[in-house]
């Protein structure tokens, strides 16, 4: 990318009210630009409400499955600004499987994104903490929950819960976490596959109903969205 289109964006962005409490009335399509100009137009817009996040993210996320990446915001010029401060513009609380990486699935750089990592996107006190912080302290417009396909903490809980054997402590209770979740009119791989979308669901309406982030959503704060990356085609779809 050129130094041009590497910029923070602007307090005033960042503090505007976005409306659409938890994803409700978005268009949530992972429609992509069409052409690297539009890619390149995309990444220089100012991003100050959860639709253009989610276009953003969509563009390289296009790229990244069209490998077309641009590996984007890693100049040395951009080094320097963002000593001064960070304004990502999603929070993206993922998986820790090393598959799935935020910024090489969406194909961002320095400064797009706070990441967020635990084993099937379980919740607990830190997790929520610095999700709370890209809320309520960098004012970002979007928090995305991403599930992927074959999650091996959904299936380490979709195995226990079937037979019954025991977990070590730490991996139990990341189980114990995703087991409310378990699809049980499944069978066999269906049943890790169908776990996942109702888990990462279930963590989105969590997040929005969370004491700390639900009144800035429900007073047009940040949107909430709940979505899956296949590790097939690389593709991530929406699904809340």
């Amino acid at each position: 990318m050129c130094s041009g289109a590497e910029s923070t964006r602007p307090a005033a962005h960042r503090r505007r009210r976005y409306g659409h409490p938890a994803g409700a009335g978005l268009t949530l399509g992972w429609a992509a630009p069409a052409s690297a100009a539009s890619w390149e137009a995309e990444s220089t817009e100012p991003v100050t409400t959860p639709q253009q996040a989610l276009r953003r993210l969509a563009a390289g996320n296009h790229r990244r499955r069209t490998r077309h990446q641009e590996h984007p915001h890693e100049s040395a010029s951009l080094r320097r600004r963002l000593v001064q401060g960070q304004h990502p513009f999603a929070v993206v609380l993922g998986c820790v499987d090393s598959r799935v990486s935020p910024e090489l699935v969406f194909d961002q750089g320095l400064g797009d994104l706070l990441t967020v990592r635990s084993a099937g996107e379980v919740l607990d006190e830190a997790v929520l903490g610095s999700i709370a912080y890209g809320v309520l302290e960098l004012h970002v417009p979007l928090v995305l929950v991403l599930a992927h396909q074959s999650c091996g903490a959904v299936a380490a809980a979709v195995h226990a819960d079937g037979t019954g054997e025991p977990l070590p402590a730490h991996v139990r209770y990341l189980a114990e976490q995703i087991r409310p979740s378990i699809d049980r009119g499944e069978e066999g791989d269906a049943r890790v596959d169908a776990t996942v979308n109702a888990h990462v669901l279930g963590v989105a309406r969590r997040l929005a109903a969370e004491p700390d982030l639900a009144g800035k959503v429900a007073t047009g704060g940040p949107a909430v969205v709940a979505a899956r990356y296949e590790l097939r085609d690389q593709r991530v779809r929406t699904l809340s």
